[in-house]
């Protein structure tokens, strides 16, 4: 681990944790997101050092908090999409947080799901919503949106493009009441 960011430079774990989705290969070296290295260390299937110090789970969780307020939201996504069996890879910005394979299909086909998470009792606006979802679908891909719940339940829901009309014959009838 050097500064934030974890890498693997052992040749036989890179590849087989490329062929699991994992992280970017750079120079040799395979550099993992933060919620990938988090799930490995939840997991029991990554030592993690900083120098001679191991890191555990909580320390690179408090790490990564303070550059990324959205860490645990995004790990609870991440643990939970790779325990149900997916290929999770990191989002392509504009409020998506993951691309989301369909089983069996990582390297051959793209994501067929981007996922966004919010937490419960978290506002959104609905114009950001439906921009968010608009640049989604017109990519050709799923908009999900994960709700994590206060006990850290995820719950997911397919979503749909929207249109908000304004009802003026609605309006018009309330205001004579």
């Amino acid at each position: 681990m050097v500064s934030d960011q974890t890498y693997i430079s052992d040749k036989e774990m890179i590849h087989e944790l490329q062929l699991k989705g994992y992280g970017e290969l750079e120079k040799e070296k395979l550099f993992l997101k933060s919620f990938e290295s988090l799930y490995l260390l939840y997991a029991d299937k990554l030592i993690l050092r900083k120098g001679k110090k191991q890191i555990n789970f909580d320390d690179l969780m408090g790490i990564c908090q303070k550059n990324d307020s959205e860490t645990l939201t995004k790990f609870l996504i991440y643990r939970d999409l790779k325990t149900r069996g997916y290929v999770v890879k990191d989002g392509f910005g504009f409020g998506s947080d993951f691309r989301v394979y369909e089983r069996g299909q990582f390297g051959e086909k793209g994501a067929k799901f981007l996922i966004f998470g919010l937490n419960e009792g978290q506002q959104e606006k609905m114009g950001t919503l439906q921009k968010k979802i608009e640049q989604i679908t017109q990519m050709g891909k799923e908009p999900i949106i994960a709700v994590i719940e206060r006990r850290g339940e995820v719950i997911y829901y397919k979503i749909n493009r929207m249109n908000f009309y304004e009802n003026k014959t609605g309006l018009e009838e309330l205001s004579q009441l």
